[in-house]
């Protein structure tokens, strides 16, 4: 059997509002969450309790979520003011040619 090869380089990765995203997916789980609430005896009732704590685990989950994200962008903006700074230093202080 042949390994499989691409035949195109893969894409950029989009870069868009991640933080907002992940904060908007956050809150609606908790607001689905606090939706299914007073409904709790009936999905009780019919066995559909993972409803509810799907809802609040996802909104767990987001919370880690949005301290990951920032992060990242924060590391993202890191690493862009380094290579700034080296790229002005390097026209400021040119090398020796050759």
């Amino acid at each position: 059997m042949a390994k499989w090869t691409a035949k195109h380089e893969a894409p950029e990765p989009l870069e868009g509002p991640v933080v907002a995203t992940v904060t908007g997916g956050t809150i609606l789980w908790f607001a689905l969450f606090l939706v299914q609430l007073p409904f709790y005896g009936w999905f009780a009732d019919r066995g559909q309790l993972w409803w509810v704590w799907t809802c609040a685990a996802g909104g767990f989950l987001g919370l880690i979520g949005i301290w990951y994200v920032r992060g990242r962008e924060a590391a993202l903006k890191r690493h862009a003011a380094e290579q700034a700074k080296q790229a002005e230093q390097a026209e400021q202080n040119p090398g020796p040619e050759a």
